[in-house]
């Protein structure tokens, strides 16, 4: 799978300025340096500021605050999962296969957020906590990657039909949760997650059987 780099957000919540702006660019892209590095609580905008040349003042004509850099940070790691995301499900794979992928790749990512990239999990934590909007996005998308998932297994025979399309998805999108959340993570061995994660898509997998 070709994992893309992930382009800047556009401006939301929070953000002034014009769209497309290098400074923009250079504030991101330091916040995400950052708060890799240092997490997102101990990193000031003083210091996002000194890191590209420029004073406070001039990072607040872009942001009106440290969280509005953060949720454009937030937005830009959730990127880098929900684009390969969207991959799997709308991929050339049976239907079996890639909600089987998804859930391993919701558990994969996590992990690596949790233990690789242990500071950029701290801005995630936040995010989820305060319900920031690229989360509430990051749960929309996960919600239609299953749902098309299911509707093409619908379409191949692969997944019984009886059952509304919406409420199957919803309650699949459920179980991938404790693989998935930052939070959960926190609280799981790897080993134990590897095998609750094989364990629900069976369990789930067998549910939709025709």
């Amino acid at each position: 799978m070709n994992i893309m780099e992930p382009t800047i957000p556009t401006p939301e919540r929070g953000q002034r300025g014009p769209v497309e702006h290098e400074r923009r660019e250079q504030i991101i892209r330091a916040a995400d340096e950052h708060f890799s590095r240092y997490g997102y609580n101990k990193t000031t905008v003083a210091d996002l500021a000194k890191a590209i040349g420029v004073s406070s003042a001039y990072v607040y004509r872009f942001f009106e605050s440290k969280q509005a850099i953060g949720e454009a940070v937030c937005a830009m790691t959730l990127a880098r999962i929900d684009g390969p995301m969207m991959e799997i499900a709308t991929g050339p794979q049976s239907a079996t296969d890639r909600l089987r992928s998804l859930y391993r790749w919701l558990m994969e990512e996590g992990m690596r957020l949790f233990f690789d990239e242990r500071k950029l999990h701290e801005i995630v934590v936040v995010a989820v906590r305060d319900r920031w909007p690229p989360v509430l996005r990051h749960k929309q998308l996960i919600l239609e990657a299953v749902r098309l998932v299911v509707a093409d297994g619908r379409t191949s025979g692969e997944f019984e039909r009886k059952t509304p399309l919406d409420e199957v998805a919803r309650a699949i999108t459920a179980t991938t949760e404790p693989f998935a959340h930052p939070v959960l993570l926190e609280q799981k061995d790897p080993a134990d997650l590897e095998a609750g994660m094989v364990a629900v898509s069976n369990l789930v997998l067998r549910s939709l059987a025709p």
